[in-house]
């Protein structure tokens, strides 16, 4: 099965003071604005680290629950929170962190499935850094 999926950037002026706009076919980024402060600094708009962040948090989340559904379980929910390091203007590392709560889930069989979403989310395998995942099994609740 082949998929593609097309984001456009576009971009205007110099780097420090220039500005760009980002656009998906799915229209979730819609003349999304990116520059320089949204990047380096706190300015209004996304940037690439961010969306790299979001990319890489909601592929592990999604392999986790495909992992849990092969093994019979099905998570009240999933919970991950990943961090990019850029430092010296390369990636270096992405950090993630979950938490899930899963109904009759013992913690090294879900420490199991977390590190086989982590090796084998296809962002994962995408990237090219260092790449830190903690994960936290938050006991359900008796019904």
């Amino acid at each position: 099965m082949s998929i593609n999926r097309i984001a456009k950037a576009h971009w205007y002026g110099r780097g420090t003071d220039g500005y760009g706009q980002l656009d998906t076919t799915s229209e979730v980024l819609k003349s999304t604005p990116y520059s320089y402060t949204t990047r380096f600094a706190d300015g209004a708009g996304t940037n690439p680290e961010e969306l790299i962040a979001a990319a890489h948090a909601g592929c592990l989340s999604m392999k986790l629950a495909f992992n849990l559904q092969v093994a019979g379980f099905v998570a009240t929910r999933i919970d991950t929170r990943c961090e990019i390091v850029m430092e010296e203007g390369l990636v270096r590392e992405s950090v993630l962190v979950v938490e899930a709560q899963i109904p009759g889930m013992q913690e090294d069989k879900f420490q199991e499935l977390v590190a086989d979403a982590q090796e084998n989310c296809p962002v994962s395998k995408l990237l090219n850094a260092s790449i830190r995942c903690e994960a936290f099994l938050i006991p359900s609740l008796a019904v």
